[in-house]
């Protein structure tokens, strides 16, 4: 899936080259996969709707498509092979909740020639795009498929609690048998558009270790970077406002800890960002070539698919932008630390690696030679964890709201001060007042204060009444504190405190 972010570099100066996977020519797959996903969505059509049962998961349907054709099945130009179809039912309630009708679902696929993308990463997969921009369809290796497979419950039940996902979104998981050999691939959203130039890709995972693109993925029209690659070129990170930036983080951690939750590890964030400021200057270069499909009346729009539908679903003031600028395609908008106005478009992929006992094994061995904590493959719970906080920390920033002016802080301090300050002064006055007059009452009896202190001898009862040290020392220090503190700060106030304390 992150041939996406070849952002439409599909092989055009390789027409002639054709590739080749498991020694069976791209152009025989793609036929197949049209023909194979034809056949088996037109079928599933005459099936009626009920609910997704537990054993749906585990059905696999197969048919066998010969080159002369059959009753039925078309006749075709392309070696015999067997088409399967995993879990139908299951797959056909996922493009449902996505919004994605069937009629939708085989226009895209069939209707015009997939077009071949270059991959950017190492498992040699073959990446395919429909013609208009909708859907990647991707070789997996068996490992993949068979755990994409045992996850499906999983993914249902986690699909229909949070429909507002970065998580990949799958559509379909087919097999196409031809000559002994297996080639599985499955069919997802398109993560970035090709019809919205990607001014920089980024493969990241959170980790240090051999994170940089290399020269050969350099020297492509539009290269995939990677976490050393991001650190250096936007080292200040990511700008959101608050709402986008609190959505975003929220989705992020549902769905990193969804992932840890099945054992899931060494997933990406696929990040495509496009620079609004030189989108004006470019639109005169637009190659025809990476438009979609115009020829169409109504352009399918599949639900949840675009990045801010993602991470706050219709409906959300994020849609606004959406709807009244169709040019964005869904983009989070954002700001780069040099102000420039962004447009971000993201998924997390390659979720079909689970934390087996090859990779402890690799981690264990890289751990002996490197810092274990810096290498991508590690155990699931370190790997989230890690993951979040570099997109928190490192990615993506919220920006800060404007704070109120310190002035306006201190003056209000220093009248609230003020106020309490003669409260404590009136009301430690009152009571200097009051034990003053009971003294001169209890004194009536005694000829003179000393004949008091005298008599408090023979009365071990009777203490003279005054002001306790610690009441004077507070009410000192309260008076000078406030005092000084007014006279710094707020000079107009100095008579009126001055005048109040004494």
């Amino acid at each position: 899936m992150s041939s996406a972010a070849e952002n439409g570099d599909a092989a055009s100066g390789k027409q002639n080259e054709e590739k080749t996977y498991k020694k069976t020519a791209s152009s025989a797959i793609k036929g197949a996969i049209q023909l194979g996903i034809g056949y088996t969505v037109g079928n599933l059509t005459s099936k009626p709707d009920r609910d997704v049962l537990m054993q749906d998961f585990y059905v696999v349907e197969s048919v066998f498509l010969p080159s002369e054709g059959s009753n039925l099945t078309p006749a075709h130009h392309y070696p015999d092979f067997r088409f399967k179809t995993y879990a139908p039912l299951a797959f056909r309630y996922f493009r449902e909740l996505f919004g994605i009708k069937p009629d939708d679902y085989l226009y895209s696929i069939c209707s015009e020639p997939l077009i071949e993308l270059s991959n950017p990463g190492a498992s040699g997969s073959l990446f395919f795009v429909t013609s208009d921009d909708e859907f990647i369809i991707k070789t997996v290796q068996h490992k993949e498929a068979e755990f994409l497979q045992k996850l499906l419950p999983g993914y249902y039940m986690n699909l229909n609690q949070n429909p507002r996902t970065l998580l990949p979104k799958f559509y379909g998981l087919y097999c196409m048998q031809s000559g002994g050999i297996n080639i599985r691939i499955v069919v997802m959203n398109n993560v970035l558009p090709r019809s919205m130039r990607m001014h920089f890709t980024y493969d990241l995972k959170g980790s240090t270790y051999k994170r940089r693109a290399s020269r050969k993925e350099r020297e492509k029209s539009n290269p995939t970077f990677k976490d050393l690659d991001f650190l250096q070129d936007m080292h200040e990170g990511l700008y959101f406002d608050t709402e986008t930036y609190n959505a975003l983080m929220k989705t992020l951690q549902r769905d990193c800890r969804v992932l840890e939750s099945f054992k899931i590890m060494d997933y990406s964030l696929l990040l495509g960002i496009h620079i609004l400021d030189h989108s004006l200057k470019e639109k005169e270069e637009e190659n025809p070539q990476n438009v979609p499909d115009a020829k169409r009346s109504g352009m399918q729009k599949v639900l949840y698919s675009t990045a801010m539908e993602s991470i706050q679903g219709p409906g959300k003031p994020g849609d606004g932008i959406i709807t009244e600028n169709p040019d964005t395609m869904g983009g989070i908008p954002a700001k780069s630390h040099k102000g420039e106005k962004l447009l971000l478009f993201m998924g997390i992929i390659d979720i079909l690696q689970s934390y087996r006992l090859m990779k402890k094994l690799e981690h264990s061995w890289k751990a002996l030679v490197y810092d274990g904590d810096t290498v991508s493959v590690h155990r699931p719970s370190f790997y989230a964890d890690r993951f979040l906080k570099f997109m928190n920390s490192r990615v993506f920033k919220k920006i800060q709201a404007l704070k109120a002016s310190p002035s306006k802080k201190r003056c209000n301090s220093i009248a609230a001060l003020k106020a309490t300050s003669q409260e404590i002064v009136s009301s430690i006055s009152q009571e200097w007042k009051g034990e003053k007059r009971d003294l001169l009452t209890e004194g009536q009896s005694f000829s003179s204060l000393d004949e008091e202190a005298l008599g408090s001898r023979h009365r071990p009862d009777l203490v003279p009444s005054t002001p306790s040290l610690f009441e004077a020392a507070s009410l000192a220090t309260t008076i000078s504190s406030s005092s000084l503190y007014v006279n710094e700060h707020c000079p107009h106030d100095r008579t009126t405190l001055y005048s109040n304390s004494k």
